[in-house]
């Protein structure tokens, strides 16, 4: 019988066991169960008609939707972490923070202070902020991303 929502949750009450789909089994991990076995590996894929794929428009359309795919692939596992930083702790916050690339620096409007934002990776966020706090950043968001297009 189909099962919607928290099916892990479900365990032991109503089932004795499920087949859910899953990308990483931290969620039924996390209810106490284990993955005894796995049925299908699954990847995503775009198949076009070659008649379409030659019609420019059709192409154009196409080729907007494998970067949006890309996009929101790239972003698994990434968030986008913003704080404030005084000049004087500003070094100190920058040596924490990592970053795929270097993060953005921004002067506030005050003079004194500077913004920084980088995408980082979601595990150890809750390791990093604390760091980044004690290193004397204010303001830290964590804000989820839906896709990096290059």
């Amino acid at each position: 019988m189909p099962s919607y929502g928290a099916t892990e949750a479900k365990v032991p009450d109503i089932v004795d066991a499920i087949v859910d789909v899953t990308e990483t089994g931290s969620s039924l991990r996390r209810a106490g169960l284990k993955i005894i076995d796995t049925l299908l590996t699954s990847y995503t894929e775009l198949v076009a008609n070659r008649a379409a794929y030659e019609d420019p428009a059709k192409r154009a359309a196409m080729e907007d939707i494998q970067l949006l795919l890309r996009g929101a692939i790239r972003a698994r596992g990434r968030v986008l972490l913003k704080l404030n930083v005084a000049e004087a702790d500003l070094a100190k916050v920058l040596e924490i923070v990592p970053s795929a690339g270097s993060p953005t620096l921004m002067k506030l409007a005050s003079g004194e202070h500077s913004a920084v934002e980088a995408v980082v990776p979601k595990a150890g966020i809750n390791e990093l902020i604390p760091a980044l706090k004690a290193a004397g950043a204010f303001d830290i968001l964590e804000l989820p991303i839906g896709k990096i297009v290059d």
